[in-house]
């Protein structure tokens, strides 16, 4: 299973991203983590105490491997030892934190940008795990054709009209790209109102709610982990993993029939 989760900035993927690698591990799963978000923070959600660089940040090695001089690099750079030199490892969880290249102005930094999609795509196609990956916000990535070869991706959203608005570009660019698995999970769904809200937009790709919690949004504010975090939103993450893994059973199903 190789999941991608995305949507607008601040609907709360990371942490959706970082409690479903939890149930994912205490189900006895081995996990790679992929933290592709210019903001990274998994590592912190996941209790990481050790300093790890975003390899978006490795100004160095990303010139060297994609091979920059002046106006030219390579397009097919040199990537397949990264994994190993900068993942961090614990207990069935692997961790690489990819970041994204954010330049003042709006520069591309193609090179730069070659390098981390070769890497993303190698850890995609490469991992025998469950691979959970934490998006950069918004739909820049469906531009680059960046989430092909995952097996589902989760669209995060709020019960809000901007995100929502975000959502159904998202859904509209995944089915350009020919992604069948696309589903929809609420975050911070107060009421029985605000979900009927979502799933009338939506329809048979909303997936799941996930409540408000006290806790939970505390432990958000104050910029804590989630590993000991077992409150309301935990089980409801729980529910939404026994969904993917039947998800993922039809489709393998499916395909062998």
């Amino acid at each position: 299973m190789k999941i991608a989760v995305c949507g607008k900035g601040g609907v709360g993927k990371s942490t959706v991203a970082a409690l479903l690698i939890k149930s994912f591990l205490e189900g006895g799963y081995r996990v790679l983590a992929i933290d592709a978000d210019p903001s990274p923070h998994l590592a912190r959600l996941l209790e990481i105490k050790e300093k790890i660089t975003p390899i978006a940040e490795m100004t160095d090695l990303l010139a060297e491997r994609a091979e920059k001089s002046g106006p030219y690099y390579t397009l097919n750079p040199k990537i397949d030892d990264l994994p190993e030199k900068f993942m961090y490892k614990r207990n069935g969880l692997n961790l690489m934190v990819l970041g994204a290249i954010r330049t003042a102005g709006g520069g591309c930094a193609c090179p730069e940008q070659t390098v981390l999609r070769r890497l993303l795509t190698y850890l995609l196609l490469t991992s025998r795990d469950v691979v959970i990956v934490d998006m950069e916000a918004g739909v820049e990535h469906f531009g680059r054709a960046t989430v092909a070869p995952i097996d589902m991706l989760l669209i995060i959203t709020l019960p809000q009209r901007g995100s929502v608005e975000t959502t159904h570009q998202i859904l509209k660019l995944a089915k350009e790209l020919n992604l069948e698995k696309v589903y929809v999970v609420g975050n911070r769904v107060k009421d029985e109102h605000q979900e009927v809200f979502l799933k009338r937009e939506f329809g048979e790709r909303y997936l799941i709610s996930l409540p408000g919690d006290e806790d939970f949004e505390r432990r958000e504010f104050e910029g804590e982990g989630l590993l000991d975090y077992n409150g309301p939103v935990y089980q409801k993450i729980k529910e939404l993993k026994r969904k993917i893994e039947e998800l993922s059973s039809e489709a393998s199903r499916c395909a062998k029939s």
